[in-house]
């Protein structure tokens, strides 16, 4: 039986983790170092961190943070945002990320994928993807970039099909429809995801109740979920902790690592 995988996401700007619905209005919730750490001495299984307005800002990724997050975590961490070229690549995996996240620039450059598969192995290429539901699609879904500002006209299965031919390792899709909503992520999207690639799948957006995270791995075949406002977003009723969800899940056959002997 495969482990799913819980991810906390850092959309950070300025150094700071935030939050939104939708990509809008953004809270501050705590420095990424001091978040990262808190989440590490938690017992969550990976980190994701999004410099979210490095693209549309035209700007490279906040290397400092990376630096910062990497020297007190020791789980798989990805690192995404402004990366433009190998060198952006090469120079985050040296700062400490283990994998490389490419969104709107894979968009505009779908060689920055194979390239990077090429250079660093394909199990470092996640390839991330904010979608939203239209009838203009044919899978109903169309992929938008630049923080889910610019809308593309590119159907977002072929896309992550296309993604996937070209070497990505892992596939994120975030629905931009769920994100920030706490109603629950986007089953219909993902279905026709797994049903499309044979690459891990992190599911992102909407996650709000540990119910969520039961019915993602339960009828779907996605390996990981991101499950950040759950964890320390302040717009929640109530805030879980790792060992909590980990311990529903175990108690509703489905498997995950074990939580750690601390909170």
């Amino acid at each position: 039986m495969l482990t799913n995988r819980l991810i906390a996401c850092f959309d950070i700007i300025s150094g700071w983790v935030t939050k939104a619905v939708r990509f809008q209005d953004n809270i501050d919730v705590a420095p990424a170092e001091e978040l990262a750490v808190v989440m590490y001495n938690a017992g969550i299984d990976e980190l994701i961190f999004y410099d979210v307005t490095a693209s549309a800002e035209k700007r490279g990724i906040d290397m400092e943070t990376v630096k910062k997050v990497a020297r007190r975590v020791f789980i798989p961490f990805t690192v995404g945002g402004g990366i433009k070229n190998l060198n952006d690549m090469y120079e985050a995996l040296t700062a400490g990320a283990e994998k490389i996240s490419v969104d709107s620039m894979a968009v505009r450059n779908p060689e920055i994928i194979s390239d990077g598969a090429k250079a660093f192995g394909s199990q470092c290429v996640v390839l991330s993807t904010q979608v939203k539901r239209t009838d203009k699609m044919p899978s109903g879904y169309e992929v938008y970039i630049d923080g889910a500002r610019l809308a593309t006209g590119m159907d977002a299965i072929e896309w992550i099909k296309r993604g996937q031919e070209l070497g990505a390792g892992e596939i994120c899709l975030n629905s931009i429809d769920n994100d920030g909503t706490l109603s629950g992520y986007g089953l219909e999207l993902m279905k026709l995801a797994e049903a499309t690639v044979s690459v891990p799948l992190i599911a992102s957006g909407g996650a709000g109740a540990p119910e969520h995270l039961k019915t993602l791995f339960s009828e779907t075949e996605v390996q990981a979920a991101i499950i950040s406002s759950m964890l320390y977003s302040p717009r929640m009723e109530k805030n879980y902790t790792v060992r909590e969800l980990k311990e529903y899940l175990t108690q509703n056959s489905i498997c995950v690592r074990p939580p750690k002997n601390y909170t």
